[in-house]
């Protein structure tokens, strides 16, 4: 499951997790250390290591792009990718009602870290928002992912690119009726 922050990304994989008996990796957690401290940036090495555990054997569905580190540790793997790409209005809406909810109730997030609210609204200070960072980067990911679409490497990966919610729930809706869930295949 890939797209950018506020997607839906999480939330559709751990429903079709559920619905394919499948286990649910959830890169993020994989990645952040205590104090908001990314492995991507302080240990790549390690960071595949745990892609490549984490993803070991037939079912799981992952959440999370992290395109570079996942490519190197389990893409060659992959069936299927699931890009949400809803526009950057909507994943702006889902993520600023998210961080809302999870900083009011002081959810944990990956570990110790808690939800941060207001600095994710202050787009002066670039990386450090995650309105900026979203914004910023919505363009270029939907670029990344059409270029990876495109990539020989990856011909064998079946893409299945949503657009919009509507397309996400007729998506999962399908997948949870049908006849091949909970088969084997």
């Amino acid at each position: 499951m890939i797209g950018s922050s506020g997607s839906g990304k999480s939330t559709l994989a751990q429903r079709l997790a559920t619905a394919l008996d499948a286990k649910f990796v959830e890169l993020d957690a994989l990645n952040w250390q205590p104090g908001w401290v990314g492995l991507n940036e302080t240990d790549p090495d390690a960071l595949v290591q745990r892609f490549r555990q984490a993803t070991a054997g037939e079912r799981w569905v992952s959440a999370g792009s992290y395109t570079r580190f996942a490519q190197a540790a389990f893409w060659p793997r992959l069936h299927t990718i699931v890009w949400l790409d809803l526009p950057a209005s909507t994943a702006v809406w889902r993520m600023l009602r998210r961080s809302w909810r999870r900083w009011r109730r002081r959810e944990c997030l990956w570990g110790t870290n808690v939800e941060r609210f207001w600095p994710q609204l202050m787009v002066w200070r670039g990386e450090d928002s995650l309105l900026w960072w979203l914004v910023v980067h919505h363009a270029r990911r939907r670029r990344q992912s059409l270029a990876a679409m495109a990539d020989p490497r990856w011909r064998h990966i079946r893409f299945v690119r949503l657009w919009a919610a509507a397309d996400v729930e007729a998506f999962a809706a399908a997948v949870e009726r049908s006849p091949a869930v909970g088969s084997g295949r």
